[in-house]
């Protein structure tokens, strides 16, 4: 099998100092990529920031013969996200690969958090992926190449307590993702989800005792793929954690059609409408919104 290479493409990567971030880099930069490790040096929380991670991973990449150069800007602000675009075209003159990864955790429970804390997790998960997909797409469409790799959350997917800010960054996501996919689709640029699992400083605070092996090493691979110019798909989602690879989609179950509805015509029918035995999947490159709306229609017309 021919290695999948990274030969003169340019790879930018926020969070890319540390934990997964750190990984991606690595690994790319092995595979012969040229690289912006963005990394504005916060704590946990998202909070201060120091220049010596993004500089000391760029370094490291340098000392092993790689192309490496820091940037330390925060995505949080449409101002820092496009400086992080336009550090990858000022050094390299090019954007092929953008993958978020940076983060930040402020745990509470819904009916404790402040909107500070809230917004904090919101402005560089989710705006952060805005701030930088924004000027690489437009980059990337006029060039007629590009990968992006988002980075989601099975907190996105199914949550749990004290995240809420988390919960709803990641969740956003999968709609960027989708726009990004659907309107990439015919200009050369795809865009993917990844669902991490790897145990960084991200898991500070948890009991991961019991975890089995789940190093950023693990979930690297996946997302060198989805990076790659042969990523054969776009406006997925896909898991890895703890060596387990699969793909992660939203589906409906068939439903019920009736011509009128009552709360109690609801109430009686609710068992049929939670019926996961017909499933209806739809992919939004595929045309996904109008198929819907178009198996949506034909159920009403032919039990109309």
């Amino acid at each position: 099998m021919t290695e999948r290479r990274f030969d003169g493409r340019v790879v930018v990567i926020t969070g890319g100092a540390r934990g997964l971030g750190r990984a991606y880099a690595e690994l790319l930069a092995g595979k012969g990529a040229r690289l912006v490790i963005n990394d504005n040096g916060s704590a946990v929380t998202g909070s201060g920031s120091d220049a010596g991670p993004a500089e000391e991973s760029a370094r490291a990449i340098r000392d092993l013969g790689g192309e490496a150069v820091a940037s330390t800007d925060s995505v949080a602000t449409p101002e820092g996200g496009k400086a992080i675009i336009e550090a990858a075209l000022d050094h390299f003159g090019r954007i092929d690969v953008l993958i978020h990864n940076a983060g930040n955790n402020r745990y509470a429970m819904l009916d404790a958090i402040s909107y500070e804390d809230f917004r904090a997790v919101l402005d560089v998960h989710l705006l952060g992926a805005f701030h930088v997909v924004r000027p690489a797409f437009e980059r990337m469409t006029r060039d007629g190449y590009g990968r992006v790799v988002l980075t989601g959350s099975i907190g996105g997917l199914y949550s749990m307590a004290s995240v809420v800010n988390y919960a709803v960054a990641k969740s956003g996501m999968i709609g960027l993702n989708n726009i990004v996919a659907i309107e990439g689709a015919e200009r050369g640029v795809k865009s993917n989800i990844i669902l991490p699992g790897a145990v960084t400083r991200m898991a500070e605070g948890l009991d991961i005792s019991q975890y089995p092996p789940m190093g950023p090493d693990l979930v690297a691979p996946v997302v060198g793929w989805l990076a790659h110019e042969s990523c054969s798909v776009s406006g997925e989602m896909y898991v890895s954690m703890a060596g387990r690879v699969a793909r992660a989609f939203i589906a409906e179950t068939e439903g019920v059609f009736r011509p009128e509805w009552t709360i109690d015509d609801v109430a009686g029918a609710i068992d049929a409408i939670r019926d996961q035995s017909r499933l209806w999947t739809f992919h939004p490159v595929a045309g996904g919104f109008g198929e819907h709306m178009t198996k949506s229609f034909a159920m009403a017309r032919d039990q109309g």
